[in-house]
């Protein structure tokens, strides 16, 4: 059993994000991807910086798995994935900033669940990250199970599934905790660092990220056992069903083009592929950017320019030391499985 560190409840500032040139919230029905063409870019919602995610590095460009969604998103629209603005968003102030037309779409660790889905009038891309809500100590803290926690603080973000499941987790486990609740990513993470709190918790790639980021990651353990299911999904509004099912199909495209063995190197190369799915996929054949309102084209484009899941997922996820896992493609032992292009 861990001692508390004190009933602490931390408040930590908003962080000011990119809302000057900020999109005119769109009417209910209207056409996103024209204004993005319009406007000659994607107004991408992110987070303030996790690794292996979405962070921007010692140039200032962006980099990580969700940034790599909106690249494909801005290369299938507009023909050159670095056509995206990044607003760094917090996990209380996304929602707002998606529902009010601040950024075009929301590719922020999010998890996917009905209320999201309903009351908030948000249409999900898809799954594009299978992942579970657990938690890291320092390895001095001789803990190995989450049980251990009884009597700890714990440190969370506000206004995530995060707080909910560590609430409902410990009811039911009986674990008595005092929880150390700051908004700002940095600012809480820094004070689970600090020891202001025994223990962090968030989805376990959330937890990868950050002890990779830390200069011994050797000091940090992430216990073993994981307390919800957390399907990530970038977000768009509903009321746009052409550029919902555009964000949807360049997940879809990322995930068959990885099954076919289509990827940022050999793209230029398969032109003459027999395969009719193939065929499909370059816009060969059929019309099928044409039904998304982009160039036949759209899907070759993107994985030319960004590249395909595996490859996404390695250059990003993998570097920070997360396993594809349940996130393999269905034919190599995994869950990942689009609907087919055609």
């Amino acid at each position: 059993m861990l001692g508390t560190l004190g009933a602490a409840a931390l408040g930590g500032p908003l962080a000011p994000s990119a809302r000057a040139q900020a999109p005119a919230a769109p009417a209910a029905n209207s056409n996103t991807i024209d204004a993005i063409k319009a406007r000659g870019s994607l107004v991408c919602g992110t987070n303030t910086g996790l690794a292996g995610f979405a962070q921007p590095d010692s140039q200032g460009v962006w980099k990580g798995f969700d940034v790599d969604f909106c690249r494909s998103v801005a290369a299938a629209i507009l023909g050159d994935a670095s056509k995206v603005r990044y607003v760094p968003l917090t996990a209380q102030n996304r929602f707002t900033a998606l529902q009010s037309g601040e950024v075009d779409i929301l590719a922020r660790n999010t998890t996917w669940t009905l209320s999201r889905d309903t009351s908030l009038g948000f249409d999900f891309a898809g799954t594009t990250f299978y992942d579970g809500q657990g938690f890291m100590v320092k390895k001095s803290a001789g803990v190995e199970h989450a049980k251990d926690l009884n009597g700890a603080t714990i440190c969370v973000q506000p206004g995530t599934t995060t707080e909910q499941n560590l609430t409902d987790w410990a009811r039911t486990e009986k674990v008595q905790f005092t929880p150390v609740v700051i908004e700002r990513l940095e600012e809480l993470v820094g004070a689970f660092v600090a020891g202001r709190c025994d223990a962090y918790t968030t989805d376990s790639s959330g937890l990868a990220a950050t002890r990779s980021a830390q200069p011994t990651p050797a000091d940090y353990v992430i216990l073993p056992e994981l307390i919800s299911k957390e399907p990530l999904a970038p977000a768009v509004r509903q009321g746009d069903a052409r550029f919902a099912d555009l964000a949807r199909w360049v997940f879809f495209a990322q995930i068959n083009a990885e099954e076919l063995g289509i990827t940022s190197k050999n793209v230029d190369s398969l032109a003459n592929d027999p395969r009719p799915d193939v065929q499909r996929f370059l816009g060969k054949s059929g019309d099928f950017g044409q039904m998304l309102g982009v160039p036949n084209t759209w899907a070759a484009t993107m994985i030319k320019q960004v590249g395909n899941y595996g490859e996404i997922f390695d250059r990003n996820l993998a570097a920070i030391g997360l396993p594809r896992g349940v996130n393999a493609l269905w034919n190599k032992g995994g869950i990942q499985y689009a609907p087919p292009l055609r």
